[in-house]
């Protein structure tokens, strides 16, 4: 069975005393996945992924990637995976074309394949014409694609990904996730750490990690359609501050939230609920622009599952 599977985990826990940054998660990665690692900051995102790249010993349970176990051979599993951090792991004070042929030491790349490789990263970085230019003075975009370049240099199987478009702009972000579509095209499995709910949009399966538990896995169209609880209503009016309290008071709502100039609430039927929220807004004189039930969106997903610490969905 495992070898339908990528990465498997079962019960994986990291302690730090009495803290459990990552607590009794499981979940396995398909070959040829993109599969997305989604929660806030300090959500234990990070901690497992230095887990699965033989970085952090676990506390307790099991995890194997490309079926090599990460407790007991943590140095193979670093010889098999790429991985790029958000920091994008390059050595400024060397040019693009030092930087490249160094990861290609690290990596053991063969000294006949090297040439192939370098004009390969080169290309896919657009970075021809400048090999020698020092990475230091790359734009973000370009040094992103640098990063991955020398992150898949020995052709993994499995590449880790970090938080990997983090201060980088939308249209590096775009170019940038356009190759790892290409790259999984052609069979690597790809594992992305992200906070980014609307990235998560283009991924293949999902896991919600909240306070270093899993709170719920599954699809994209499978959580927007299974995990959220309730319907949800969008909100245009004035003064915002005002309405959010109002309808936090009431008992329509089972969470409401703001997203960006509006509102965003959970109610049980959208029907039933919009004519009692703006009864409850007009008590309060706030003006209402716009109240209709919407479609939900990740981002609205994840709120709802950890607004009451809610207990795991699994959409099937």
């Amino acid at each position: 069975m495992d070898n339908e599977y990528s990465v498997v985990v079962q019960d994986l826990v990291k302690r730090f005393g009495d803290f459990y940054a990552v607590d009794h998660i499981s979940f396995q990665v398909c070959k040829g996945q993109i599969f997305g690692f989604l929660g806030p900051n300090g959500a234990g995102k990070s901690t497992t992924i230095r887990m699965l790249c033989g970085l952090l010993h676990p506390t307790s349970g099991l995890a194997s990637v490309t079926g090599i176990d990460v407790a007991k051979q943590p140095e193979r599993v670093r010889q098999n995976i790429g991985y790029m951090s958000q920091k994008f792991s390059l050595y400024n004070d060397l040019t693009v074309e030092e930087n490249i042929r160094f990861f290609g030491g690290m990596y053991q790349v063969p000294d006949s394949e090297m040439g192939e490789r370098l004009g390969w990263v080169v290309r896919m970085a657009g970075l021809e014409g400048r090999e020698r230019t020092l990475t230091a003075t790359l734009a973000v975009g370009w040094k992103q694609r640098l990063a991955l370049g020398c992150a898949v240099l020995h052709k993994p199987g499995v590449l880790f990904l970090d938080e990997p478009t983090s201060g980088v702009d939308p249209i590096s972000r775009r170019q940038f996730w356009e190759l790892i579509h290409e790259m999984t095209a052609g069979g690597v499995t790809v594992f992305v750490t992200t906070h980014y709910m609307d990235e998560a949009e283009y991924r293949n399966r999902l896991v919600l990690i909240y306070r270093g538990k899993i709170v719920a896995s599954g699809s994209p169209e499978e959580l927007k359609r299974t995990a959220m609880r309730g319907e949800l209503l969008l909100i245009e009016c004035e003064p915002l501050g005002a309405a959010l309290e109002a309808v936090e008071k009431s008992d329509v709502a089972m969470d409401v939230a703001v997203f960006g100039n509006a509102l965003h609430a959970v109610v049980q039927h959208a029907a039933e609920a919009m004519p009692r929220v703006r009864e409850e807004l007009e008590k309060k004189a706030i003006t209402i622009t716009r109240i209709e039930a919407i479609p939900a969106s990740l981002e609205d997903v994840f709120v709802s599952l950890t607004a009451h610490e809610s207990a795991p969905v699994v959409a099937r």
